[in-house]
């Protein structure tokens, strides 16, 4: 299999999501991923993410634990944990996304994926509020987005660690 086909092919069908009906695209995305070999963690990664992407946050958890559990590694390993968390927690289990999006903050992003650490520190001050510690989530919200302000850096951050 040629592996920059793949990848090419595979963004196409990502880009065209809003122009199939959701049946379709995960039909395709069958097919793709159909084309990678045995134990692949990238084929589960992507069917899990199709089923999100259309509504079925229930029947991508499995399938993004296999992904995991196979090897899964670079931003495909971190995406698949903050969405895996992220469907936890929109099927009721938010104690389960912040333990998950816990563990991948205090991981850090050695792996590549160091532009997702926002998106995790995202995820897990929406799971936190999920399970009622608004104010600790606010303090994460805030920690994340003092870096990307022009000014007051300093001041929020020195807030934010007030809140957590």
């Amino acid at each position: 299999m040629d592996e920059a086909d793949w990848e090419r092919r595979l963004a196409l069908l990502w880009a065209s999501i809003d122009d199939l009906g959701a049946d379709d695209f995960r039909r395709a995305m069958d097919g793709l991923v159909a084309e990678r070999a045995q134990g692949d963690p990238i084929g589960p990664f992507e069917q899990a993410s199709a089923f999100d992407s259309t509504g079925h946050p229930d029947l991508a958890v499995d399938r993004y634990r296999q992904a995991l559990e196979l090897g899964l590694s670079g931003q495909r390993r971190r995406r698949a944990v903050i969405q895996l968390a992220s469907s936890l927690r929109h099927l009721g289990k938010a104690e389960q996304s912040v333990t998950l999006l816990t563990a991948e903050l205090d991981r850090g992003s050695d792996d590549g994926s160091d532009d997702l650490d926002d998106a995790v520190r995202a995820f897990l001050a929406l799971a936190l509020t999920s399970v009622g510690r608004d104010r600790e989530a606010v303090s994460l919200a805030l920690t994340a987005l003092a870096p990307h302000l022009t000014r007051y850096n300093r001041s929020l951050t020195a807030y934010a660690s007030e809140l957590g």
